[in-house]
């Protein structure tokens, strides 16, 4: 593997794209330690202290910004609006027969999609930007912080305009640094950003562990959580490989005196199809209601039960509805992003078949029976990985220190595998070699 390091930064095309992507990194996580204008940021520094460890709602979105948000930075906002724009449209493209038309068109089309992205993502940057800013003056960004109320001294209309003005403008230079790192750099920019964020979090959180700790001065918390973390790495890494491969025979043709196709492939069939989305999901679900508690007056009933059953990441009522909105989504997700009457149609228009079944709807209905006989255990591994705070909650004290959680875990191991491809994939066009013997 250091070879294969070497031999990438001896290419001069492979040692520019890699030495750009770490200079717009540089750039990133520069922007995420400046803070805007109108706040206070001693008073920041002060509840950031208090409520380590107890990020409560906002733990999420803080771990998408690589803990910007709760410093209320530039990158507050981080490449959450950007992600969640992203989902919107995928899932419209399925319902507006307009966007799906726009997706079918191939390039054209696709750019037409990207442009309709970032202006929705403008949109949910100020939106949140507002609310973020309302959170901060409100002094519910840092429940119990005695200095929560400083944070924003100045809360004249025309100061929470430039605040919110100040946030958007960080997400969309976010956007461009993404789309920057994708056209000139490795890998999927946006991906790269957000595997940033989430690995700048595990130093802190791992040394909060070992000065938490009580066994041999914290040294065996360490050592069991690190451990931890590694089979959960290894685990995951060998799930999100694991396919279905189902085999495609196409038939041969004969145009003139020459013959085509006759050909063997496959279609591969994730375990985990849906990726890490339906994670996400499950979570910005399970949020709305907890939301909308906190902000709400009044001392109601509904209120009550909200705050005990949905805001405590141990309580059985929330382990339940978020294990089974993981299961839901998963099945949701793999519904609307793999259609197999449309893959069956494409291997019939094309001559291909699937040994012993006939072609046509016969293939689309093995395809539907296969694809759902393997998202039962992706998403039951999606559940169990997604709970593994909730375990550390129990055995550490604190679910937030517990850096391996399942949102995190998934994603910097699945950007991982798919940016070492890449550099594999370029470095065999040159060496013959790949990253990785």
């Amino acid at each position: 593997m250091l070879t294969g390091f070497a031999r990438a930064f001896r290419t001069p095309d492979l040692r520019k794209k890699l030495l750009f992507t770490l200079g717009i990194i540089v750039v990133y996580r520069v922007g995420t330690h400046i803070p805007i204008p109108g706040v206070n940021y001693k008073a920041v520094q002060t509840c950031v202290t208090e409520a380590a460890g107890s990020q409560g709602l906002f733990g999420l979105v803080n771990m998408f910004s690589g803990g910007a948000l709760l410093q209320i930075t530039v990158f507050a906002l981080g490449i959450l609006p950007y992600i969640t724009a992203s989902i919107i449209l995928q899932l419209l493209t399925v319902v507006i027969p307009r966007l799906e038309a726009l997706k079918k068109e191939g390039q054209s089309g696709t750019a037409k999609i990207t442009q309709y992205t970032r202006y929705l993502t403008v949109a949910l940057a100020i939106l949140q930007g507002t609310g973020l800013v309302a959170t901060a003056r409100s002094g519910a960004l840092f429940s119990g912080c005695t200095a929560a109320a400083d944070i924003v001294p100045d809360q004249a209309i025309f100061n929470t305009i430039v605040m919110v003005v100040c946030m958007t403008a960080g997400t969309v230079l976010v956007m461009w640094l993404g789309e920057l790192v994708t056209d000139r750099g490795i890998g999927n920019g946006m991906s790269i950003l957000m595997f940033i964020s989430i690995a700048a979090t595990f130093p802190s959180a791992l040394w909060s562990i070992k000065t938490s700790g009580k066994l041999a001065g914290g040294w065996i918390e360490f050592s069991t959580v690190l451990l931890v973390g590694l089979i959960m790495v290894g685990l995951v890494v060998f799930v999100e490989q694991a396919q279905r491969r189902i085999p495609v025979q196409y038939a041969k043709r004969m145009i003139g005196r020459r013959s085509y196709g006759g050909t063997s492939t496959y279609i591969p069939l994730k375990v985990n199809q849906a990726g890490v989305i339906p994670v996400i999901f499950a979570s910005s679900l399970l949020y709305i209601p907890a939301l909308v508690a906190q902000f709400s007056g009044g001392n109601s009933s509904w209120k009550t039960w909200v705050q005990q059953n949905l805001t405590k990441g141990d309580h059985p009522i929330y382990i339940t509805a978020y294990f089974l909105l993981i299961v839901f989504f998963a099945f949701f997700y793999v519904a609307i992003s793999f259609n197999p009457e449309e893959v069956a149609d494409n291997m019939k228009k094309y001559g291909g078949f699937i040994p012993g079944i006939r072609a046509g709807r016969p293939t689309a209905e093995y395809l539907s029976y296969v694809l759902n006989r393997i998202t039962w255990p992706g998403s039951l591994y999606l559940g169990l990985i997604a709970l593994v705070p909730t375990v550390a909650l129990v055995g550490f004290g604190a679910s937030q220190n517990f850096p391996f959680g399942g949102t995190s875990i998934l994603i910097i191991v699945g950007v991982g595998l798919e940016t070492v491809k890449q550099i594999e994939s370029q470095l065999q066009q040159r060496n013959y070699e790949g990253f990785l013997r």
